[in-house]
Formats: structure tokens, sequence, C-alpha cells
């Protein structure tokens, strides 16, 4: 599930100044998307790249031109109206509404903004959501129930975004049901909280990965290579690096060059993954060669508990060097399976062994270097059902 992160910015904020900050913040923290009132949208438009979601000011009004700056991504309905609790909710109200009661003569709007006051209101937010492309339902006097009766009623027909704010609240939202909600609409000011706020997020999309220990069987010198150097536009910690290997099936755990050296100055951006016919892991779950990176993709980050990030790729480096074969034994499903890479032969190639951290060169049949290894067939980095051997 792909999570998404809004900043609330309409009228009820302040005025432009205080909204301003509050979208400068969002946008330079990574917020996916920015509520505002229909006449902000050209204003965020020239504070930066992001999309911009409006509460409809004018139902009588529906401009038909061409989309342009002053055009929202989407458009919702509810302020002011029922959504809010600004029109009463009908005396006999019993569950049956849609988008259309939201509407009215605009038929512009993807999007439901309902205040979630009772159940009532509950019972509203679920029939608008089941019209609605994204429904966001902000709990007032409770939260958590409403939310979860969301995700089981609409969670598959909707959007369904709820109304936070802080980071912790975020987090629950995203964790609530063990589904949580697809987005969470943030009402802060604080800097702090939106940036953490998005950090929820990534953290709620990141993949976790069970590392293994393989037995080392052979390291042996194997001439000469093209290897390739992974530059990120990010810093790794000590404990972080990347998944690469000779065979898909079984990907070895090289650090990042974060440590120091007499001789060489450490490059926390840097992998130096192995040659160039190598695999390494992306966000995705998929693969990439080596040879096939480029300034702007994207790789996986992980650590060796095997939490995962993602970084996008600065540069590639590709240059002659000596290398390693280092060979593996690991226990599949079908009993031991050999897997494989090539390595350069250097000091500052690091990789995890049961023992520690330990330089390539350091390497000896019997070390236990760390390992992913799923039982799986890929096909142009995806996975696939049938029999490739790799040797």
């Amino acid at each position: 599930m792909s999570r998404s992160v809004w900043i609330k910015a309409d009228d009820d904020v302040g005025d432009w100044e205080t909204r301003k900050k509050r979208i400068t913040a969002g946008i330079e923290a990574g917020v996916d998307w920015v509520l505002v009132d229909e006449g902000d949208v050209e204003r965020v438009r020239e504070l930066g790249d992001v999309n911009v979601a409006a509460f409809r000011t004018d139902a009588d009004v529906v401009d038909e031109a061409e989309p342009d700056e002053s055009e929202a991504d989407a458009y919702f309905v509810g302020k002011d109206s029922e959504g809010d609790g600004t029109i009463d909710l009908p005396e006999d109200f019993s569950g049956s509404a849609d988008l259309s009661t939201l509407r009215r003569r605009d038929d512009r709007a993807q999007g439901a903004y309902v205040r979630i006051f009772d159940e009532n209101y509950e019972a509203f937010a679920g029939e608008a959501a089941a019209e609605a492309e994204y429904t966001i339902a902000v709990g007032e006097d409770w939260t958590i129930i409403p939310l979860e009766n969301l995700i089981s009623r609409v969670g598959d027909e909707t959007h369904l975004i709820a109304g936070v704010t802080s980071a912790a609240e975020a987090q629950t939202a995203f964790e609530t049901l063990e589904i949580g909600s697809d987005g969470v609409l943030l009402d802060s000011d604080d800097p702090d909280e939106i940036r953490q706020t998005c950090e929820v997020r990534d953290a709620a999309e990141r993949e976790q990965l069970e590392l293994t220990y393989a037995e080392v069987t052979e390291v042996e010198r194997a001439g000469m290579a093209d290897r390739v150097c992974i530059d990120t536009g990010t810093l790794m910690e000590h404990d972080e690096g990347m998944l690469v290997g000779s065979m898909s099936r079984g990907l070895f755990f090289v650090h990042a060059e974060t440590a120091e050296s007499p001789y060489v100055a450490s490059r926390p951006f840097r992998v130096n993954a192995g040659a160039v016919h190598a695999y390494v892991r992306t966000p995705d779950g998929g693969t990439k060669y080596l040879a096939e990176l480029k300034s702007g993709d994207e790789v996986q980050v992980v650590d060796t508990d095997g939490h995962t990030r993602e970084a996008i790729v600065g540069r590639v480096k590709i240059e002659k060097r000596p290398m390693f074969r280092v060979e593996v034994e690991v226990e599949g499903e079908d009993g031991t399976d050999r897997v494989e890479t090539l390595l350069q032969n250097a000091e500052t190639i690091k990789v995890p062994t049961s023992e520690g951290r330990t330089a390539v060169t350091d390497l000896e049949t019997g070390d236990e270097v760390l390992l992913y290894y799923e039982d799986v067939a890929r096909h142009f980095g995806e996975e696939v059902e049938e029999s490739i051997i790799e040797k």
C-alpha cells in the first residue's frame, strides 16, 4: 500500500502568511498533498512541486476550460456543509447518503471531507466514501473506533485519509487494524511535527527483510572485471549497505564505505557493489543489473537487522579492478543451495559476518556472511514461477 501525507492549509488555519509557512514546511518535508481553499491553488503552485487538493468555493460556477495553474489536482466537498456540521444532518438520517449530498451542483469533486462528531457522521462518511475517490475523515471526540469502522467498511472503495494533529497520531492511523489508513491529513504548524509525520509515512511503507547467515565455501582470486561503485544522494549509517549478487535468489549484504582507514577516507554515500553483471535490490522488491544503474534511479538500502529504506543514485562509477569470487552455501526449500558473487579485492569492501564486520580480503572458508535468500526465479528483475539454472 502506498501511504500519503496531506497538509491542511485552508483558511481555517489562518491568514495567507500563516498558511504559506505551513505549506512551505510541508513541501520541504516531502508531503504528498496540500489541501487549501480553491483560491489558493495557484499560490501553492508557485511555492513548489506538490499535488494540490482544494475545497470548492462556488458550486454554481464550474470552469470547464483546459486545466491551468489555477486548477487543483483534486476537488473536495464537505466544508461549510453537512460534512463539517455547518449544515445539520437530517433528523431522520439513517445512514443513507452519497457524495451528491455534498456535491450539490458541483460535479468536479473527487473527494469528501467529513468531521466525525458521532455515529451518524461516521455513517455519513461511509456512504460518501463509497462514491468518493478520496475520503478525509477527521475524528473529533473519538478517533480510533470510527477509523477502524471505516477501514473495515470502505477501505477498498476509497483512498481513506485520517485527520491527525501529530506524528504519533499519524503512526496510529497507519497501524490501525494492522491495515491502516491510506493517508493522513496533518493539521499542524510545527515543522518538526510535519517532518516526523513524513518519516512515519516512509517507515510504514518500508519493507522488512529476513536476512540469514550462509557459510563461505570458497574465496578465490578471479582476475580483472568492470567494478561498479554506487554513489547515492544519501549518507548511510555504519550498519547499512546494499544487497548485491551474481544470482538473484541470493544477494550478499555489502556494507557502505562508512569506516575510516589509515589510507582511505570514509565515503558513507558509497557502496562498492561488485561487477557489472551483478544484481542490486530495488525498493519495489525487484532487482537491477549494476550496469543498468544511472543517476536518478532508486536502490534499496538495508541495515543488518533487515530494515530498509530507499536511496537515489547520484553517480555510478565503473572501473577495472581485481576481483574475488565468494561462494556460500545456504539452506533452501529443496536442500543446500550454492550462491556466489564477485567483489573487489580491496580492504575497504566489507561484509557483515557472524563474528562482526569483515573485509573481503580477510574472508576465509567457514566464515558466515549475511545474505538475503529467496528461493525464486526472476525475469527482468521480476519474480517468476519457472525453473532457472544459475551457475
